[in-house]
């Protein structure tokens, strides 16, 4: 089942925030993300906050549809106007999750991106991103998408061989997801992204470089590779605990992430992100650089995380809960914490450590910049970066990034 939301204080009824989470927003970028929790069938490791019709069956009637959904969650998108008054910010990126968006109509869709149009307005540019699952589109589907304002799409195509897509549970069928790329781009879509997973059990180092090779083949701009996490709970999860498929590996997963990094830099694809690669700078994805650096952006819908000005906070999980809560006039939003400056150091380290251009040394205390000297010495940090003041992680220092920051942030 999904993961337990955090701890926090209570979220007042009306949403309100803090005066102080306001101070300095012009100089913040704003996004949304938009979360539709609706799945067709639950994929093997996932733990996200998602639901099969199966699941919601009975457990929040017809508050919890799909057909009504897009509704609900305009609500909150005129919640999110009253709640930030007359901040006069855009919205810079729009970004569609889930779940499935693409269960619902592309219409639906649109109609959610029109509502923040009309309260935020759209900044020059802004990047519109949804989620799909190649199953769930086709080439009309896709044009409507494209009409109704969408100018990025990400495909889940996770691998090329069909058995490792099997163990994953996931339905679609080889091939399909660069069929996918090649339908975006004809229905006008300036990016495109394939989103792929290592290190599943069962994947050979050939079955992971077909991947590689059919996801550059299909002519994305952006690819995420991102190692198999087994997440307790899951149903992958039962399944090696019952020894019926054998653990990931460490070592396999550093061996793949090295695989992806020689095949994708060898096609023109630049990292920007440990998990992340473009072939250009307008390539990358502007909505996840703006978490990783910290900005603004308000998320809607069941489970949905948001962070204005310091304050972070996140809404009830369930579809019935949520829906509820807004046809009552209320704030979904289940709790929230105010993050203090200590708070904000250390979250700057652990994301923009991530990045291609590192964290400022001055984010460092003592022990850390000790740490970073060490890392410098062991050939994690580049030294040119170093020397004009900057964290940034070498090849080497992105496969032990997880270990290098937590020396970092100490």
């Amino acid at each position: 089942m999904p993961s337990a939301l955090p701890d926090g204080e209570a979220v007042p009824a009306d949403g309100s925030l803090p005066p102080s989470a306001l101070d300095g927003s012009a100089s913040r970028p704003l996004g949304f993300y938009l979360h539709v929790p609706y799945c067709a069938t639950r994929c093997g490791y996932c733990d996200f906050n998602t639901y099969t019709a199966t699941e919601l069956r009975g457990s929040g009637g017809v508050l919890a549809s799909r057909e009504n959904y897009a509704d609900t969650l305009i609500e909150e998108i005129r919640l999110a106007r009253k709640v930030l008054g007359d901040d006069p910010r855009a919205v810079e990126t729009v970004f569609v999750g889930g779940g499935t968006p693409t269960l619902l109509p592309a219409q639906d869709l649109g109609r959610m991106l029109a509502a923040i149009r009309e309260e935020f307005g759209l900044a020059e540019g802004a990047e519109v991103t949804t989620e799909a699952n190649p199953e769930s589109v086709d080439p009309g589907y896709l044009e409507r998408l494209r009409e109704g304002g969408f100018n990025r799409v990400s495909f889940g195509m996770q691998s090329a061989r069909q058995h490792v897509l099997k163990v994953l549970d996931r339905t679609h069928t080889p091939g399909r997801p660069e069929a996918c790329v090649g339908e975006a781009r004809a229905a006008g879509f300036a990016h495109v992204n394939l989103d792929l997973i290592y290190g599943t059990p069962g994947e050979s180092d050939d079955d992971w470089r077909a991947s590689l090779e059919a996801a550059i083949a299909a002519g994305p701009d952006h690819v995420s590779a991102y190692a198999l996490i087994v997440e307790e709970g899951t149903q992958l999860a039962r399944r090696i605990r019952r020894g019926e498929i054998p653990p990931t590996d460490d070592d396999v997963h550093a061996d793949r992430y090295l695989m992806a990094e020689e095949a994708l830099s060898g096609a023109g694809f630049g990292w920007y992100e440990v998990s992340n690669w473009a072939t250009t700078q307008a390539g990358r994805c502007r909505h996840n650089e703006l978490y990783w650096r910290g900005a603004d952006w308000w998320g809607a819908g069941p489970g949905a995380h948001s962070h204005v000005g310091g304050v972070r906070w996140w809404n009830v999980k369930h579809p019935g809960a949520y829906a509820a809560a807004l046809a009552e006039g209320r704030t979904p939003g289940a709790g929230r914490e105010l993050l203090s400056d200590e708070d904000r150091r250390v979250e700057r380290i652990l994301l923009e450590l991530r990045l291609s251009d590192g964290c400022p040394l001055t984010l460092l205390h003592e022990r850390g910049a000790r740490a970073a000297a060490r890392a410098l010495t062991d050939g994690l940090l580049a030294p040119a970066p170093y020397a004009q003041g900057r964290a940034v992680l070498t090849l080497k220092g992105r496969l032990l990034a997880d270990a290098v920051v937590r020396d970092l942030v100490d």
